[in-house]
């Protein structure tokens, strides 16, 4: 078993509930990074121990919320000790629009994880993209490089399509086997 981790923000719970989805893939925990971009009491230790990381993020004005930035940002600690070096590492996020620039923000996810030297899992799922297609079918929004989804501006949490959430439960999954087929060598 891996010990996998989802560490995001959310700022009006649909990312929360996506990361929720990925957790549940993984079986793995999550680990919210506040409204003031602060991670609870022991969060760093939890990322260290962590097998796999997975980084989710609200796509605003194309790319992560500032509370993540700073977060990433803080984690140049253990990037100076080399503490994510060769974990698995991953990426997933949400925004109102079906584009809504949230390449950006899985860029940014990569590349934080290329600067600590974390091994990147893509999201594996063939597209959703011929004229059979419903909106509620795995991978419909068609991301390679980690999990989208797309929530309504004027719609909650619950709102989310069940088709993004499998997705997303989907990924972790994917990210949780990957880890642990490299654990084993």
């Amino acid at each position: 078993m891996t010990d996998t981790v989802v560490v995001y923000h959310s700022g009006y719970g649909h990312t929360q509930r996506m990361a929720q989805a990925v957790a549940d893939g993984a079986g793995g925990r999550l680990l919210a990074i506040d409204a003031d971009g602060n991670l609870p009491a022991g969060g760093w230790e939890q990322l260290k121990a962590a097998d796999a990381i997975i980084f989710g993020s609200p796509t605003y004005m194309g790319s992560v919320s500032w509370q993540f930035k700073k977060f990433a940002d803080a984690s140049s600690k253990p990037w100076f000790a080399q503490e994510w070096k060769d974990k698995v590492a991953a990426g997933f996020t949400n925004s109102a629009g079906m584009n809504g620039d949230k390449q950006g923000t899985l860029t940014t996810l990569f590349t934080l994880a290329m600067q600590h030297g974390m091994v990147w899992v893509s999201q594996g799922l063939m597209p959703a993209n011929t004229k059979a297609a419903q909106r509620n079918d795995p991978n419909y929004l068609v991301s390679y490089s980690g999990a989208i989804a797309q929530s309504p501006s004027d719609g909650g949490a619950n709102d989310m399509a069940a088709g993004d959430l499998e997705t997303a439960r989907l990924f972790g999954e994917r990210v949780a086997g990957i880890a642990q087929r490299l654990k084993k060598n």
